[in-house]
């Protein structure tokens, strides 16, 4: 059987807005992109002929807003993640059971979060329809001569140590995030720690390995990395505190 990908479409009526979400969608493996639209109209019609497991929908879009459109859906709807520049729509995409709820500008590492979620529930609905629970497709990375490898999405990215800011495990995967692009794989943190070079990068959270040169700043249990604040865990943070001595 093949793996099961998670079939989705992104309703939104800024091409940018649409572009973004669609680049992220292309990042994650386990997910398929059925396709983009402009308006609820557009996407209504396309779901008279095709089933989908995920929609990203805008809130306000002319005609018909991403909540009219939702409330004219039934019991039968995708799980919806709203889009949306105004946080004052969070209550009543909930009160529609809405999925998720992604504030604009929409980051990866947010995006990442909702997917993780997205990926669980898809799961745990597969399973329960009596399918077979769906395996991931292997990704690998190797280390060498400075860089590292990574294979993902039918590609292989080469990246070099000192361009890798830091990486964060997500379920089953690892995303790398450099100042240009993040890239989603399956492997392990544990396999990272034990692949990379202990003097270049270091392990500060269940979560989260970083590179020791792109460390900016230790405010309490908060490191500033290249201008983005991650957790430091309890166990990790004598360790890290070396490195500031």
């Amino acid at each position: 059987m093949e793996d099961k990908k998670i079939k989705t479409i992104i309703v939104d009526d800024e091409h940018l807005a649409r572009s973004l979400i669609a680049d992220y969608v292309s990042k994650v493996p386990y997910l398929e992109l059925l396709g983009t639209f402009k308006n609820a109209i557009e996407a209504m019609a396309f779901l008279q002929s095709h089933t989908i497991d995920l929609m990203f929908l805008d809130i306000q879009m002319p005609n018909l807003s991403g909540i009219e459109f939702v409330e004219s859906m039934g019991s039968n709807k995708p799980m919806i993640v709203f889009t949306t520049a105004y946080s004052e729509y969070a209550i009543k995409g909930f009160e529609l059971n809405a999925f998720d709820y992604l504030l604009k500008p929409v980051t990866f590492p947010r995006f990442l979060q909702t997917i993780n979620k997205v990926g669980k529930q898809f799961e745990l609905l597969t399973t329960s329809k009596g399918e077979v629970q769906h395996s991931l497709p292997v990704q690998n990375i190797n280390t060498k001569n400075g860089s590292i490898t990574i294979k993902a999405d039918y590609k292989l990215y080469r990246i070099k140590f000192e361009d890798l800011l830091y990486m964060e495990g997500q379920k089953e995967y690892v995303a790398f995030h450099t100042s240009q692009k993040s890239i989603l794989t399956l492997t392990s943190l544990k396999k990272l720690e034990n692949d990379l070079p202990s003097e270049k990068f270091i392990r500060i959270h269940k979560s989260y390995i970083v590179n020791i040169n792109a460390i900016e700043t230790l405010e309490g249990n908060i490191l500033g990395v290249n201008g983005v604040e991650l957790p430091v865990g309890l166990s990790y943070r004598a360790d890290l505190l070396k490195i500031f001595e």
